[in-house]
């Protein structure tokens, strides 16, 4: 913890006083390079965290993606956020949460309020417009964090939302790209299912006490995988879009989970 200190009144604090003044410029003139800060600050965020990312496969390229991703901890977006220029959909609380809505705010986050069906169509815009120019969205489709051991269904609501948003904003296809993130060693050795507490954020825990654990816990191996993207064009089922990105992030999970060769179609 006294490593953790140093590095974190040293390195961390010094990068974030950079940082945060140098993104808020970068988001007020509009350039184009705004995602290149949030991922350096991703990266020193999980040596800080302790945090060791293995990536499999890339984002897609050439049209607007939603990668649709399975949830486990806060960590996630640290993980991602390190190895890919993304945006994240969150819940809207979190645009109310002290210095966590700043950093949110100067990736581009975009934020949903579940409790109304007005929500869904706000967010479904701001995702849209985002893809539209030409940006990388991830969206955790379960809409809740998990354990870490299997994968909640999918909801395809923002997904079939986001397909009218993009198609409002004058794009005819998107991608929807299953996105897998597994967490499988601690200090090395396999995780089992009994200290996969010590990561995931669950409903039994508070922030205050998920947020010591992880900061006061051993190294965490974690996978980012990129599954292969489907194309989700006009008149596209998105239910069964959804639930072909579902079935993949399951397969990656459950291989991931066990140090078993990935499906056939993920590996690259």
């Amino acid at each position: 913890m006294i490593r953790r200190s140093l590095f974190f009144i040293f390195i961390f604090l010094p990068v974030l006083i950079v940082i945060i003044p140098l993104q808020a410029l970068v988001i007020a003139l509009k350039l184009p390079v705004w995602p290149v800060l949030p991922q350096v600050f991703h990266k020193v965020g999980c040596w800080f965290l302790g945090l060791k990312v293995r990536v499999i496969g890339a984002p897609a390229k050439g049209r607007p993606t939603l990668l649709v991703s399975n949830h486990i901890s806060w960590t996630d977006i640290v993980a991602i956020g390190s190895v890919a220029p993304v945006t994240f959909v969150a819940k809207q609380e979190i645009a109310k949460w002290p210095f966590v809505s700043m950093m949110a705010n100067l990736q581009k986050t975009i934020y949903v309020d579940r409790t109304r069906r007005s929500g869904t169509g706000r967010t479904a815009e701001a995702m849209g417009r985002h893809m539209a120019d030409g940006n990388a969205v991830v969206l955790f489709a379960e809409g809740q964090s998990d354990i870490g051991t299997h994968v909640l269904p999918f909801r395809s609501a923002l997904v079939g939302a986001a397909q009218h948003a993009m198609e409002a904003a004058g794009a005819t296809e998107v991608n929807i790209q299953p996105l897998t993130v597994a967490y499988t060693k601690l200090e090395g050795l396999p995780i089992s299912r009994n200290e996969r507490s010590l990561v995931a954020w669950i409903k039994s825990k508070s922030v205050k006490q998920n947020i010591a654990e992880i900061l006061g816990g051993p190294r965490k191996d974690v996978t980012v995988a990129f599954g292969t993207p489907q194309v989700l064009a006009h008149g596209a089922d998105r239910k069964t879009v959804t639930k072909a990105a579902e079935k993949e992030v399951r397969a990656m999970l459950v291989a991931l989970n066990r140090d078993l060769p990935l499906p056939v179609s993920t590996q690259v």
